[in-house]
């Protein structure tokens, strides 16, 4: 069922007070995903209290996250493809419409990220690279190319770097793992289970496992275990989505901030070997 059908479903059981919440919600759910709290308590007749119980109620952790939620599940568009468009659009209304919405949960999430979780998980790869310990980035499907990328990154750093995407190799790799390894875990759903075997066995080798998933799903448990790290990128996108957009740039995002985390911490030692790098791949290029 979708959100609003679970909603209407579990109305009879609710509260007198929170019944009348869910009724204004059910009425118009676009209106009550803009509305501030103390415009839907006065349409309710409730106090602002009883909007949150209401949202928790129905199993959210409050009234943001209800709205965040609701906000993905009111404003679908073409199904498959993009949350935010019309099948009509012209190109100039895509333009807006996905640039906009990018822009939206890239400004959310740089507001809600966690900072104290990405220093532990810079703390962690930084000492890694420096002890010549193995990086490794595990992903599936859309996350697996995000992983390429950040391996892709990270190598130049001169850390001992490795990206997989095959759940076999993961389980292969992740028991090769040892005290002062990292494994970092991507995945937009957090409920793949190759990607929840291959961060057990990391965990259990004693590697410190960094996860980049959404909070709440079974992965993000395992990266709240003592000595883990999670990352949590919450968006209004489906993990079921065929085209993932929104959930791919945050994950991106995330990565360019580890990297650039660890790399101003691996100190000046780093740019000879960058300049070097650049200097050789000039000789590549058909024109100067």
């Amino acid at each position: 069922m979708s959100m609003l059908e679970r909603i209407k479903a579990a109305l009879p059981a609710l509260p007198p007070a929170e019944q009348r919440v869910a009724k204004l919600l059910l009425a118009d759910p676009r209106a009550f995903a803009n509305l501030p709290v103390s415009e839907l308590a006065d349409r309710s007749h409730v106090s602002k209290p009883t909007v949150v119980r209401f949202c928790r109620s129905v199993g959210y952790d409050g009234l943001a996250d209800f709205k965040l939620k609701l906000a993905g599940s009111v404003n679908e568009g073409v199904p498959f493809v993009h949350r935010a468009v019309d099948e009509d659009d012209k190109p100039g209304d895509l333009i807006v419409k996905v640039v906009d919405n990018a822009v939206a949960a890239l400004l959310h999430y740089r507001n809600d990220a966690a900072s104290h979780a990405f220093e532990r998980a810079i703390l962690a790869l930084t000492e890694a690279g420096r002890d010549h310990k193995r990086i490794e980035f595990y992903g599936v499907g859309n996350s697996g190319i995000v992983a390429m990328d950040a391996q892709h990154k990270f190598f130049r750093l001169g850390v001992n770097t490795f990206a997989c995407s095959d759940g076999h190799i993961q389980l292969m790799s992740a028991t090769m793992l040892g005290p002062g390894d990292c494994a970092v875990i991507i995945s937009n759903s957090g409920r793949s289970r190759d990607l929840m075997d291959a961060a057990e066995i990391a965990r259990k080798k004693g590697a410190t496992t960094i996860i980049i998933t959404a909070s709440g799903s079974p992965l993000a448990q395992m990266g709240q275990l003592p000595g883990q790290v999670l990352l949590a990128v919450d968006h209004p996108e489906d993990y079921d989505r065929y085209s993932p957009m929104v959930s791919r740039l945050l994950h991106l995002v995330v990565v360019d901030v580890l990297t650039t985390g660890v790399a101003l911490r691996l100190g000046e030692n780093l740019r000879p070997m960058l300049q070097e790098i650049k200097k050789n791949l000039r000789s590549k290029r058909y024109a100067q």
